[in-house]
């Protein structure tokens, strides 16, 4: 029987400097019976665990302290974001600065003695100079590469550990020995102190770029207000944000940042929700409408019922997904996981080669001892574990900043290789509500007044229903501002439409419906018969308006024809444009008639479509469609659910149901469908960073460690070198940030 995940921690990992320091934490963590999956997330120094009810957070915590690491349990967003400060705030500057003060003087010494001038520093201050360097500063080293020596492995820590070791090892021999009295040999302790310099200042470089990639999630993190103006007994009451509870009446004043998810119950403003869903523009809210935590308010006063609170916000939810994403390892990265799970074993043999073999056949064992502290300082394999991950982590962090949520980083990898992207219709590409298209009048006055007045009738006779195509009249009439007139005897005719009288009573009765009643009124439609036919072809809903007049004999007439379709969102002809422009196939895939999914279609350029689509069908139609390379699946709905988990890649709007955000891997934080070409784009931008960083990564050590075997490269170039590949990796990744859609 498989274990099914019940339980999920997140735990704050201290003592991780590099990629094989992640590797062992996840490796004993996957260890401890129960626990189904480790994420280990270097930058944000922590891990993600899921696992069945029989494991404790004893247990995870054990196992990281047995593998060398402190962990503890982060339980809450508060926590989260306090462990992320701490960790920059742990990034101080001072130990390589120091380091680098105490080993000014045997870098000039060194130079002075390149340039044959006199005056070099005596062995005992060199060793004064140097121990305080390799002990005390670089201790971190020793520390960090004895955890990882008991736990049967190798990391970075452990090669900058026996490099430098074995550097001021053989100047403290050769301080002692006879001949360096007599002046015959060169003393070594600069290349010792001026590699732990170097790698200080890299780690401490890497450390402030890190915190440059997770400025997304720090940015969202401070969205939070601490303190909320509840509203108890009728009086404002400035809480905590942790006491405010959900059906709390919460008092937003203008310029102040919205505290919890609700729904407006009292005035109306515009919020800026800019860093939440990208969207530049001010949104107006009014009564009803809901709002989202860590929005700013605008000039109005705002009273608000509270939805949410803690972690399931919006806000909350969304710093989830980015941590998640950040913490998932895309496809490529296994790859360099395996590579890096024997990069250290086979460093340390190279290096050991390069001993003995410089030492035997040329019996200098002074130069070898040296060669081989340039394979160890150059093989640090910082730069190939920051490859991938750097770069996922400032691309989810730059998309998420433009309102594109990607959730995991298989997406944003495979998103650059797609070849055809499959839209839903309704909500998708159109509003997902009935709009009223267009309308006809049988009145011989001119078309503009005509028109209002027949507007103007049928909006009173639907005004205050909650039918959607009611809904759609009224608020046409209302957008052209038209006078409604009062409607009296208002009944509903079961399937088919409403009568009532408008205006004075007993004067005229409107009836407003389908076809059908209609026919069962004996009104002649003949006179919009062919337009009629034309527009039901469109997958338009056809409704009539006809009046009966006292003076008639209460016999009724056609006043007039309405076309009622869902209209196709501003940006929906962008999206499919943006899509051509970047060599990818689109087809619309819709459970609605085929006269309504030909229509939008034919009107965004959509050559090829699916109509009257199950659910079930639309995830087989994807399956066909993946034949011709990978594809995306863009829907809003539930009914969408199957098709996009059998896709390639998911993208659910965030105006549409839970579950298909859920499903997907990729959400769009505004309706907007022209952000699927922006997110392809940023996958694009960002697989390119972490293929040319790889590139980087493997190039110092493919062309750095045979140098160093072969004398050519000193200890204090390998560590310059290496300390430059990790920093340039991540400056190469921070590029990322001047993406724009």
């Amino acid at each position: 029987m498989t274990n099914q995940v019940s339980n999920e921690w997140t735990l704050a990992i201290k003592g991780m400097t590099c990629a094989s320091c992640a590797g062992r934490v996840e490796k004993a963590l996957l260890n401890v019976s129960g626990v189904v999956t480790a994420e280990i997330n270097l930058a944000l120094e922590t891990a993600k665990v899921s696992g069945v009810d029989k494991v404790t957070t004893k247990q995870l915590i054990a196992a990281v302290d047995a593998a060398g690491y402190q962990a503890q349990l982060l339980t809450a967003q508060n926590d989260s974001a306090e462990h992320l400060a701490d960790s920059y705030r742990r990034n101080q500057w001072w130990p390589s600065a120091l380091a680098a003060v105490l080993s000014l003087p045997l870098v000039i010494a060194m130079v002075a003695e390149w340039l044959g001038w006199q005056g070099q520093l005596s062995g005992w201050l060199q060793w004064a100079l140097a121990t305080p360097v390799q002990f005390w500063l670089g201790w971190r080293f020793y520390k960090a590469g004895w955890h990882a020596l008991k736990a049967g492995a190798g990391n970075m820590d452990l090669l900058v550990a026996i490099g430098t070791s074995a550097a001021y090892g053989l100047s403290v021999y050769l301080l002692f020995s006879p001949s360096h009295r007599a002046g015959a040999h060169h003393l070594y302790f600069e290349s010792s102190t001026i590699v732990i310099t170097l790698v200080l200042f890299g780690k401490w470089l890497e450390g402030r770029a890190k915190s440059q990639t997770t400025e997304a999630i720090r940015a969202l993190n401070t969205l939070r207000p601490e303190f909320a103006t509840v509203v108890k007994n009728g009086q404002p009451e400035l809480v905590s944000i942790a006491l405010v509870k959900v059906g709390d009446l919460v008092l937003v004043k203008p310029g102040e940042r919205i505290a919890v998810d609700g729904t407006v119950q009292n005035g109306d403003s515009q919020v800026d929700e800019s860093l939440i869903t990208g969207e530049s523009l001010p949104v107006s809210k009014k009564v009803g409408d809901k709002v989202t935590g860590g929005a700013m308010n605008g000039e109005g006063l705002l009273t608000i019922i509270t939805n949410a609170v803690g972690t399931e916000t919006v806000l909350a939810r969304i710093v989830r997904l980015v941590e998640s994403a950040q913490a998932k390892k895309a496809p490529i990265q296994r790859l360099v996981d395996k590579v890096s799970a024997v990069f250290v074993p086979v460093v340390l043999v190279i290096a050991t080669l390069t001993l003995i073999v410089w030492g035997l056949l040329n019996g200098n064992w002074e130069a070898a001892i040296i060669n081989a502290v340039s394979v160890l300082v150059i093989a640090c394999p910082c730069a190939l574990g920051l490859a991938t991950p750097a770069a996922i982590m400032v691309g989810t962090g730059v998309a998420a900043q433009h309102g594109i949520l990607i959730k995991d980083a298989e997406a944003l990898e495979l998103a650059h290789a797609i070849k055809t992207v499959a839209f839903d219709k309704t909500g998708t590409l159109t509003e997902g509500h009935p709009k009223l298209i267009t309308m006809q009048s049988s009145s011989k006055d001119s078309d503009a007044r005509a028109a209002d007045e027949l507007l103007m009738l049928a909006a009173s006779l639907q005004a205050g229903s909650e039918h959607p195509l009611a809904k759609a009249v009224t608020n046409a009439a209302n957008a052209k501002d038209l006078p409604l007139q009062v409607t009296q005897n208002l009944q509903a005719l079961a399937g088919k439409g409403v009568v009532g009288e408008v205006g004075e009573v007993g004067v005229q009765r409107l009836y407003f419906g389908s076809t059908r009643l209609m026919n069962d009124l004996k009104v002649n439609l003949s006179k919009f018969k062919d337009d009629a036919l034309v527009l039901e072809q469109e997958g338009r809903s056809i409704s009539w308006l006809a009046q009966a007049r006292a003076l008639d004999h209460f016999a009724p007439k056609l006043l007039g024809m309405f076309a009622f379709g869902d209209a196709i969102k501003a940006t929906a002809h962008q999206a499919i444009d943006d899509l051509e422009k970047l060599g990818i196939k689109t087809v619309l895939i819709s459970g609605d008639n085929q006269g309504s999914a030909s229509s939008v279609a034919k009107q965004l350029g959509i050559s090829e479509f699916y109509a009257q689509v199950l659910p079930g069908e639309k995830a087989s139609i994807v399956t066909q469609l993946k034949q011709d390379g990978l594809v995306a699946m863009v829907g809003d709905g539930l009914n969408d659910a199957p098709a996009l988990a059998v896709a390639d890649v998911g993208i659910a709007m965030s105006s549409g149901t839970d579950v298909a955000m859920h499903t997907s891997g990729i959400t769009l934080m505004r309706g907007d469908p022209a952000l699927v070409a922006h997110a392809i784009d940023i996958s694009k931008r960002t697989y390119q960073k972490i293929r040319q960083n790889l590139f980087w990564a493997f190039i110092y050590n493919v062309v750095g460690i045979p140098l160093a075997s072969m004398g050519i490269l000193s200890p204090v170039l390998a560590g310059a070198a290496m300390a430059l590949s990790s920093v340039s990796v991540i400056s190469n990744a921070l590029l990322l940030k001047l993406w724009r859609p």
